[in-house]
C-alpha cells in the first residue's frame, strides 16, 4: 500500500506503507522454541505458554492448538488447514494481536467475597452532565454510557420541581434539568450490561419530606427486587460485591441530618495542580475552563456539596423524617461534628460513608495519614471534584487509593490524564468495576498500627519495559492527519503514575516518515508500590514548528501486566479504542 503526499503543490513524492515484519525479539523467541526448525508446533508454543506464565491463554496442549488453528484460520481464511504449526510470519501475527495477546486478562479473578469496603470501586460524579458542570444539558445518556464502560457508582443531585415532581439538575447552575424518572429507568436499562456487581447511587437531596416520600415510591417501583435494603448503621460488616451480585445500593444522608451537617467551606479557590512531567491537558480543555470562569462569575455560582455543607432548601420546622425514604439507606453518609480528626473516628458498630473534596483529602493525608486508612479499612470514603473544575476535569487519583478511598469520584464525560489514569485502573480484575484493595491497606499491625500513606519505603519490585513498534495508524488516520507533506514521525512516553517515589517518565527516540516504526528501545522502572502502579503510555507525533499530535494513550495496572511479548491496544482522548492502532511491548518483571 503507498501513499503520495504533494510538495510545493507541484511535486508528488510517494511513500509506501510497509507490511511490519518480525522485530528480531520476535525471531530470537521463535527460533528458541522451534529449536531453529522453520516452523512452531502447538507442543511447542505449549512450552512457550508455560514458560512465559501466560494464564490468560491457558497452558494446555489443547489451548495451543486452539491458538494455531485460530491464527491459522485469521491469516490464512482456510477453515481447515493440512499443516498445524505456526511459521515466523504466523507467530508474529499471534503476538500482535490485541485480541489472542493482550497485555491483561480480561477476567474477574481477584477474591469478591470480602466486605464492599475492601474494594476500589469505579465511581462517577455528577453522572447526569452532558458535558460542563455549569450550562450543559442533564440526561440520561452519560449516565448509561458510564454504566456500560463499568462505572458502578452513579450520582445524582435531587430538586424540586414545582410543588409536586423531582428532576435532576447540578443546583445554582444554567444545566438544563432531566426528570428523575429517565434517569432510574438508565439505570436499570443498564446498571449490569458490562458487570454483574452492584451497583451504589449516591443522591444529594434537596427536597421536602413530602417529595422524599415520592422518590422513595419512585426508586422501589423501577427497581423493586433490585433493591438491596442494609441498615449500616447498626452493623459491624458490609457484604461482600459478590453476594450484591445484581443489586442497586442507594447512597445519602438520612433526611434529618440534612439539618445537622456542617456549613463550613473548605477553601476551593486556587490553581489546579495538574500538569505533571508529562505535559498540559490539551488546550481545548483549557480555553474551555477559561471561558466557564466568566460564566460562574456571572451566576454568582458557589459550588455545594450537600453531604458537607448541608442544605440550605429546607424549612427548618419539618420534622423531616421520611420513613420510607430512610429505609431505603443502604450506606448512610455525614460527617460528624468536629472537625476532621472526629470524622475518621470509626465506630465499632456503625459503616457508614464519609465524602471529602480533593483538597481536603490532601490535607487529611498530610495529617492524619495513618488515620484515612484506618477509617477506610471499615468505613467508605468519597473524593470528589473541587467545585472549579466547571470544564468537568479530574484530578490525580492516586492519593486517593493511596490511603484506601474506595470512591473516587471522576467526571466520566471529561477527557485529560488524570481520566485516562482511572480508567486504567479499572481495566483490573476483568474491568468490572471493583478491584481489590492491596493487603497493606488492610493490615493491622499487633498494636493497631496501620499503614502510613506518608512514609517512604524500598522498592520492592523492577519493571522493564521495551518499546518494541508499532502499526495501524494509518488504518485508524487519514494519510494527511499528522503531516501533509509526509509519513508520521511518532515517538512514544513510557512511565509509571502511581506512589510519588514510583513517578516516572521516559520517550524514545523519534523515527521519522514511516507509519510502521520500529524502537526497541528498554525502560527500567524501580516500584516501592508495585500494588498501585499504573504504566502510561502515550504516542506522538513530532512537529519541528508546532505541537506534538497526539497519537494514542493507555493505561495499564502493573499487578497485571503479562510478561513476555505482548500486543497494547492503544486509545483516542476519550477512552475509546482504536480499531487498528497498537504497540508491541515486552514486559519483564524482575
Amino acid at each position: 500500500m503507498g501513499s503520495s503526499y504533494r510538495m510545493c503543490l507541484i511535486f508528488k513524492r510517494k511513500f509506501r506503507v510497509t507490511e511490519p515484519g518480525p522485530v528480531n525479539d520476535v525471531r530470537d523467541v521463535f527460533h528458541r522454541y522451534a529449536e531453529g526448525q522453520a516452523h512452531m508446533t502447538p507442543e511447542q508454543l505449549q512450552k512457550l505458554m508455560a514458560d512465559e506464565r501466560r494464564e490468560d491463554l491457558g497452558s494446555s496442549l489443547e489451548d495451543a492448538e486452539r491458538l494455531v488453528d485460530e491464527v491459522l484460520r485469521r491469516k490464512h481464511h482456510i477453515a481447515k488447514f493440512t499443516r498445524r504449526n505456526l511459521t515466523l510470519e504466523d507467530f508474529n501475527y499471534l503476538l500482535f494481536s490485541t485480541e489472542l495477546n493482550p497485555p491483561i486478562g480480561d477476567k474477574v479473578h481477584q477474591n469478591m467475597d470480602a466486605p464492599l469496603s475492601h474494594y476500589f470501586i469505579f465511581t462517577g460524579h455528577n453522572s447526569y452532565l452532558t458535558g460542563n458542570q455549569l450550562s450543559s444539558k442533564c440526561s440520561g445518556l452519560p449516565i448509561a454510557d458510564a454504566l456500560r464502560k463499568g462505572v458502578r457508582v452513579v450520582e445524582l443531585d435531587l430538586w424540586p420541581r414545582g410543588k409536586d415532581d423531582v428532576c435532576v439538575k447540578h443546583g445554582g447552575t444554567l444545566t438544563k434539568a432531566v426528570k428523575l424518572g429517565k434517569c432510574l429507568e438508565s439505570i436499570k436499562a443498564h446498571a449490569f450490561t458490562t458487570s454483574k456487581y452492584p451497583v451504589i447511587i449516591t443522591l444529594e437531596d434537596h427536597l421536602t419530606p413530602k417529595l422524599q416520600s415520592k422518590v422513595a415510591k419512585m426508586i422501589t417501583q423501577t427497581f423493586g427486587e433490585m433493591l438491596y435494603y442494609h441498615d449500616s448503621e447498626s452493623c459491624k460488616e458490609f457484604p461482600s460485591p459478590e453476594e450484591l451480585k445484581g443489586k442497586i445500593l442507594i447512597s445519602t444522608k438520612p433526611p434529618k441530618e440534612y439539618l445537622e451537617a456542617n456549613d463550613a467551606k473548605d477553601g476551593e479557590k486556587g490553581k489546579d495542580s495538574d500538569e505533571d512531567v508529562w505535559g498540559k491537558e490539551p488546550e481545548e480543555l483549557i480555553s474551555t475552563q477559561s471561558e466557564l470562569d466568566k460564566v460562574s462569575n456571572s451566576i454568582n455560582y458557589i459550588n455545594q456539596d450537600d453531604e458537607e455543607r448541608g442544605s440550605r432548601d429546607f424549612d427548618t420546622s419539618c420534622s423531616l423524617q421520611a420513613p420510607e425514604y430512610k429505609r431505603l439507606i443502604a450506606i448512610h453518609a455525614g460527617k460528624p461534628k468536629g472537625g476532621l480528626k472526629m470524622a475518621l473516628k470509626v465506630d465499632p458498630d456503625k459503616i457508614r460513608r464519609l465524602s471529602l473534596s480533593e483538597q481536603l483529602l490532601e490535607k487529611a493525608v498530610a495529617s492524619h495519614g495513618a488515620d484515612v486508612v484506618r477509617f477506610t479499612q471499615k468505613n467508605f470514603l468519597r473524593i470528589y471534584p473541587k467545585g472549579t473544575r466547571f470544564n468537568s476535569s479530574n484530578y490525580k487519583p492516586q492519593i486517593g487509593w493511596m490511603s484506601g478511598a474506595q470512591m473516587i469520584a471522576f467526571n466520566m464525560q471529561g477527557y485529560g490524564r488524570a481520566l485516562w489514569l482511572m480508567q486504567g485502573m479499572f481495566r483490573a480484575n476483568g474491568g468490572c468495576g471493583y478491584v481489590k484493595k492491596p493487603d497493606f491497606l488492610m493490615n493491622v499491625g499487633p498494636n493497631g498500627q496501620v499503614f502510613d500513606p506518608n512514609e517512604n519505603s524500598s522498592p520492592k519490585k523492577t519493571l522493564k519495559v521495551k518499546v518494541l513498534m508499532g502499526d495501524g495508524w494509518h488504518l485508524d488516520f487519514k494519510k494527511t492527519h499528522f503531516d501533509l507533506y509526509s509519513p508520521p514521525d511518532f515517538y512514544v512516553r513510557v512511565g509509571i503514575a502511581g506512589a510519588p517515589a514510583d513517578k516516572a517518565m521516559e520517550k524514545t527516540e523519534v523515527k521519522y516518515n514511516t507509519w510502521t516504526p520500529i524502537w526497541n528501545e528498554e525502560f527500567t522502572f524501580k516500584l516501592t508500590v508495585p500494588e498501585l502502579a499504573l504504566l502510561r503510555v502515550e504516542v506522538h507525533e513530532y512537529d519541528n514548528n508546532e505541537k506534538d499530535d497526539f497519537g494514542g494513550q493507555t493505561c495499564l495496572p502493573v499487578s497485571e501486566l503479562r510478561q513476555g511479548i505482548r500486543a497494547v491496544p492503544l486509545y483516542n482522548r476519550k477512552g475509546v479504542k482504536y480499531c487498528s492502532t497498537r504497540l508491541l511491548m515486552r514486559f519483564e518483571f524482575v
